[in-house]
């Protein structure tokens, strides 16, 4: 069974070192984005360099070092689904050095009420997904461990917000309404594809991870329609948030 995966008592037969030869030390924090619109945009607006590159058999994904606002950020643009999303930190984190990693996308919406007009941060992730089984004990729901922090930048600059737990499936065609109801009965107010998987690579190699979240379709409606999920994917004031949280990272604001 799949809560049975979880084997910290031997050795790992592939490893990062045996692929990829030693670790690099380029840059310590990270911003990714899932979306396909704002990685272009922010590569048009920033100088940044290629550091290096992710290969599979399904394509190669540059790797940039971005200069904002005097900051060096590492850069990339993240695969979508939990065990593809953290198996990119592990190869980013190799490739680079970054042991802190910025990550902001999309989710549903499980309360409309709760998130309409908000940044969604989330304090926990049910873990309906694979990844996560393979890097941490068995159990409902993970902890995202930087959600305070978190809330003391959005709060500090007046960015309006909701603290929660959320959903984490990769299975989107199998939100069901029981499932969601089940969902929303524990405190979830929003469903999305990768939190818990990448929660839980970053504990087991002691990374740190900093996740918030926009909204746009709601899940929970009598007729579901995928209004608003374009502009929550694709929003730029994302990657806005994401340096104002470098900052702080960093010290710097």
């Amino acid at each position: 069974m799949i809560t049975e995966s979880f084997d910290n008592q031997s050795e790992a037969i592939i490893s990062p070192k045996i692929l990829f030869g030693e670790q690099n030390r380029i840059c310590d924090l990270a911003i990714g984005t899932f979306s396909r619109e704002i990685w272009p945009a922010v590569l048009d607006k920033y100088p940044h360099e290629q550091i290096a590159e992710i290969r599979a058999a399904n394509g190669i994904k540059p790797i940039y070092l971005l200069t904002v606002d005097g900051m060096k950020v590492v850069f990339y643009l993240s695969e979508i689904g939990s065990a593809m999303a953290a198996t990119d930190v592990i190869e980013i984190n190799w490739k680079t050095g970054a042991e802190r990693f910025i990550l902001f996308g999309s989710a549903g919406s499980l309360d409309r009420e709760a998130t309409a007009g908000k940044y969604v941060i989330p304090t926990e992730a049910y873990r309906d997904e694979g990844m996560s089984y393979h890097y941490a004990p068995p159990a409902d729901y993970i902890t995202v461990r930087n959600a305070d922090f978190l809330e003391n930048v959005f709060a500090r600059h007046r960015l309006p917000y909701v603290k929660g737990r959320v959903w984490t499936t990769d299975a989107l065609y199998m939100e069901t309404r029981e499932l969601v109801r089940r969902r929303k009965a524990e405190g979830c107010i929003a469903v999305e594809m990768e939190l818990a998987g990448v929660q839980a690579v970053c504990d087991y190699h002691g990374l740190e991870l900093y996740d918030f979240l926009v909204t746009g379709d709601v899940v929970d409606q009598p007729e579901y329609t995928p209004d608003g999920l374009t502009e929550a994917n694709h929003s730029q004031d994302k990657f806005d948030v994401a340096v104002t949280i470098a900052k702080h990272i960093r010290g710097l604001a």
